[in-house]
């Protein structure tokens, strides 16, 4: 028999076991990025992403993790930035070609959708590698909340309130446990905090998603830490 490593040579090779193992390493880089979290409100969606500070030196504010696609969509991500940003450029494309074309702010599902089609393009071409990111996609749909999460496979999923990049599965645990429906803004953002826990909310990004979209300011993020710490200690 060929030895399984030779299966991963190219990215639409399919192994004895009917896998593609060039997707589950782009999987693994997901796995090794910065965690961000999505959470659905009863009025919009919280997009919170964490920052990987490799040193004093650098600049916070340089490590984005959160990026605006239309006045009423966000897009929060982890792997590797390269690829999303890859991504970020075309969604913005296909937002502003839908206003173009008829008029009227692109639909987050049909947005998903399309980001994902590029996606699972790069699983089935030559001479390319599948992406190796996942992407939070959140929007306003006809006044509905909506929170997609995007795999390097090509797949999405719907989600109330989901976690990607490293440490998800605990994260997730926390959210599965804690969530409910009509929570508030800040209960939402609080919930988030204690799934990440306090050592892990200060380089952070938080953006709120409802009629539009809205960067928290460095004085904003600090007024939700001291609340958690008032509030959990």
């Amino acid at each position: 028999m060929i030895p399984q490593v030779q299966y991963d040579k190219s990215s639409a090779l399919f192994s004895p076991d009917g896998r593609l193992v060039q997707v589950e390493y782009a999987r693994e880089s997901v796995k090794r990025g910065s965690i961000s979290i999505g959470v659905c409100y009863n009025n919009g969606i919280v997009l919170i992403s964490t920052r990987q500070i490799s040193s004093s030196l650098m600049k916070p504010e340089s490590v984005e993790k959160i990026f605006q696609i239309d006045d009423h969509i966000g897009i929060a991500i982890s792997g590797m930035t390269a690829d999303a940003k890859f991504l970020i450029d075309k969604a913005r494309l296909e937002a502003q070609i839908n206003v173009s074309t008829y008029d009227e702010p692109i639909g987050v599902e049909y947005l998903t959708k399309r980001v994902c089609d590029t996606i699972y393009s790069y699983t089935q071409s030559g001479g390319f590698r599948p992406l190796g990111t996942s992407l939070l996609i959140a929007g306003k749909e006809n006044g509905i909340p909506r929170l997609f999460e995007t795999d390097p496979s090509g797949t999405s999923f719907e989600w109330k309130a989901v976690a990607i990049g490293s440490n998800r599965e605990q994260v997730m645990a926390y959210l599965e446990q804690g969530y409910t429906d009509n929570m508030n803004i800040e209960q939402t953002i609080l919930l988030v905090f204690n799934a990440l826990n306090e050592t892990r909310i200060y380089d952070i990004e938080i953006v709120q998603v409802e009629d539009c979209y809205v960067k928290f300011s460095k004085d904003g993020i600090k007024k939700f830490v001291e609340k958690f710490r008032s509030k959990y200690g």
